[in-house]
């Protein structure tokens, strides 16, 4: 006789049970997004290559709660874009905590856009939409008010792909880890070429996540491209008025 061997147990079956905290963080209609967005994480998430398996563990620490608290540093009343945004981290989470911001996911990679989708329709987001494609593919066609990204890129190619996305006085808000002052140290040509008004290390969710989530803020100016025609255009007036004797 053949004794049938037990079944291997769901990916989703091993997600924790979520801190006390997380009750304090999402609220009201956000705490039963939340705990469905962690069960797609866990299970198709996980199939589909979005995340890895032994991220499971840390659904609720290292990312629903890490992402959320970055809503601390989010305007009210904002339309963001999630660049790179991959399985919705910050972007969909943000648009869980946040309704009332408006929230577009922005991703090059066709199964992650279908991922994001089936969890923009399943937890019935109205304030979020899916995009396919490279952030500079859209510059000049689209300006949102805030960018979000995460384990994207260093923030030197941050800026190229996130500056042009943004109005002026836009925010950019990049979750980083430890080595975020070193990067923004190691950016500093590029922050002073790319006409920004201010750069600053920014640390959120104190209380809630240990440690607190380091977000790297850069507030939008002109755009490089608009810098160096200012320029131009004053370095034209000036010698329009040396040829004229003034």
């Amino acid at each position: 006789m053949t004794v049938p061997r037990k079944s291997e147990p769901r990916v989703s079956d091993q997600i924790p049970e979520p801190p006390e905290v997380a009750h304090e963080v999402f609220t009201g209609d956000a705490w039963s997004m939340a705990e469905t967005f962690a069960g797609l994480l866990a299970g198709p998430g996980v199939v589909r290559g979005l995340l890895g398996p032994r991220e499971v563990s840390r659904i609720w620490d290292r990312h629903l709660l890490n992402c959320a608290v970055v809503a601390e540093a989010v305007p009210a009343d904002v339309r963001l874009v999630d660049i790179g945004s991959g399985a919705g981290l910050p972007g969909l989470v943000l648009a869980i905590v946040r309704p009332d911001i408006q929230v577009t996911l922005l991703e090059p990679l066709l199964r992650r856009t279908v991922f994001l989708q089936e969890c923009v329709d399943t937890l019935k987001l109205g304030n979020v939409e899916v995009l396919r494609g490279r952030a500079e593919e859209f510059a000049g066609k689209r300006v949102f008010d805030v960018a979000s990204a995460r384990a994207v890129a260093p923030l030197d190619r941050l800026l190229k792909w996130s500056l042009p996305l943004l109005r002026e006085d836009g925010e950019l808000l990049a979750l980083k880890g430890e080595r975020a002052a070193e990067e923004l140290a190691d950016a500093e040509e590029q922050l002073r070429t790319s006409g920004v008004r201010t750069a600053e290390l920014v640390s959120v969710g104190h209380g809630k996540v240990e440690p607190p989530a380091t977000l790297i803020r850069v507030v939008a100016g002109r755009t490089s491209g608009e810098v160096r025609q200012g320029a131009r255009r004053k370095e034209r007036v000036s010698r329009a008025k040396r040829a004229r004797g003034q």
